[in-house]
C-alpha cells in the first residue's frame, strides 16, 4: 500500500523545500565559515574589542542560521524520503521555531530599522575594509554580488578614485562613469525606506515555512493512515 495522490504531491513539495533550503543553508555556513577561520578576518574574532562588532555578530549569525538549516534538510529529506514519522515530527517542530523567528526578526527589522541599517551598513563598510588590506578573493566575489545587486560602488560611489573599482557594477549612463551611489548610503536607504518590503520578506519566507508545515502535517496523516491499512490488512491475514 501507498500514499495516494495528495500525500506524493506533498512529498515532492517537502523534497524540493529540501533542497533549496539546503542550497541556502550551505551558502550560508559556507561564507560564515570562511569569514570566520580565513587567515585574513580570523584576527578579528581574537580582538576582544570587536567581539560585539556588527562583523562578528553577522557572521555568527550565518553560521548559526546555516548550520540550523542543514539540520532542518536533514531530518526533512530523510522523513520525507523514507516516510519516516518520527524524523518529519521533529522536522515540523523545528520548522514551527524557524517561521516563528522569520515573524519576530521581521516585525523587529521594520520597527528598528534605522538600527539594522546601519548596523549591516557597518558590516558593509568591515567588509570593505578587509578587501582593501588583503585582497581577499571570496570577499572580493561577495562585494562584487553585494555591488550589483544594490547597483552601487564602494563607499564613495565615485569610479574615478574609487579604490574598490573593480567590484563595482557596470555604470547605467553617462552621469554614472563620474558618480554612483555609494553603498553605505544605499544599505541605510533601502531598510529606512522600504521597511515594510523587509518586513514583508521576512513574513512571506515565514509564510512558506507554514506551507511546508501544512504539507507536513498532510504527509505525517497520509503515513499513518497506510501503516493502519497495512497493519489491518496482515491482522486479516493472519
Amino acid at each position: 500500500m501507498a500514499l495516494d495522490g495528495c500525500g506524493l504531491v506533498c512529498k515532492y513539495i517537502l523534497f524540493i523545500f529540501n533542497l533549496i533550503f539546503a542550497v541556502l543553508g550551505f551558502a550560508f555556513l559556507g561564507l560564515g565559515m570562511w569569514l570566520r577561520f580565513s587567515g585574513n578576518t580570523r584576527g578579528i574574532f581574537e580582538i576582544h574589542a570587536l567581539n560585539s562588532s556588527a562583523f562578528v555578530m553577522a557572521v555568527t549569525v550565518l553560521i548559526a542560521l546555516g548550520t540550523v538549516m542543514l539540520i532542518v534538510v536533514v531530518f526533512g529529506d530523510y522523513g520525507a524520503c523514507n516516510e519516516n514519522r518520527c524524523a518529519l515530527q521533529v522536522f515540523s517542530a523545528l520548522l514551527s521555531i524557524l517561521a516563528l523567528a522569520e515573524v519576530v526578526v521581521g516585525v523587529l527589522a521594520y520597527s528598528k530599522s534605522d538600527e539594522v541599517g546601519a548596523s549591516i551598513a557597518e558590516f558593509y563598510s568591515s567588509m570593505y575594509a578587509l578587501y582593501l588590506n588583503k585582497g581577499d578573493s571570496v570577499i572580493g566575489a561577495t562585494l562584487t554580488f553585494i555591488h550589483k545587486m544594490l547597483h552601487c560602488c564602494g563607499v564613495t560611489g565615485i569610479p574615478v578614485i574609487e579604490l574598490a573599482k573593480a567590484t563595482c557594477p557596470k555604470p547605467d549612463g553617462i552621469l554614472e562613469h563620474i558618480v554612483m551611489p555609494n553603498c553605505p548610503g544605499i544599505i541605510t536607504n533601502v531598510f529606512n525606506s522600504k521597511a515594510p518590503l523587509v518586513m514583508g520578506i521576512f513574513v512571506g519566507s515565514g509564510l512558506l515555512l507554514i506551507l511546508a508545515l501544512v504539507c507536513t502535517a498532510v504527509l505525517l496523516k497520509q503515513i499513518k493512515k497506510v501503516q493502519q491499512e497495512v497493519t489491518a490488512y496482515y491482522s486479516t491475514v493472519y
